[in-house]
């Protein structure tokens, strides 16, 4: 509740490794110290930022070990960055052709729809 994460996201995330399994009562409720919190918001925070699960465990273990630099933690973070542009570059692509489309959809009807005739065109990617 502290954090404002869901109880099945907490789950999900002590299943893929990103978050340590707390320590449970003898009735076996979980029980979440600050230390829990605080890597809960951690992790929260890097999911929102779109690292993967895989990303979001080396980042905490570089982030524990003494001899880790931050060099390591700037190239997970620009590979990321690399992904994330990446995605942006085909987004624009696909908001380019869904605006064109709209605007030779002239509200005709639906056998003559611009909109229509770009879904029923198959991919060849």
């Amino acid at each position: 509740r502290r954090t404002g994460v869901n109880i099945e996201t907490i789950r999900y995330f002590e299943r893929v490794g990103v978050l340590a399994t707390p320590p449970r009562t003898s009735g076996g409720r979980r029980v979440y110290g600050t230390g829990h919190v605080r890597a809960l918001g951690f992790v929260r925070r890097a999911r929102e930022l779109g690292f993967s699960p895989a990303e979001v465990r080396a980042i905490l273990s570089l982030g524990g070990s003494a001899q880790a630099s931050c060099s390591e933690v700037r190239e997970i973070a620009a590979h990321h960055l690399e992904r994330v542009r990446a995605k942006m570059e085909d987004l624009a692509q696909l908001e380019s052709l869904l605006a064109a489309t709209i605007d030779r959809c002239e509200g005709d009807g639906a056998a003559r729809c611009a909109v229509i005739d770009l879904l029923n065109q198959h991919s060849t990617a």
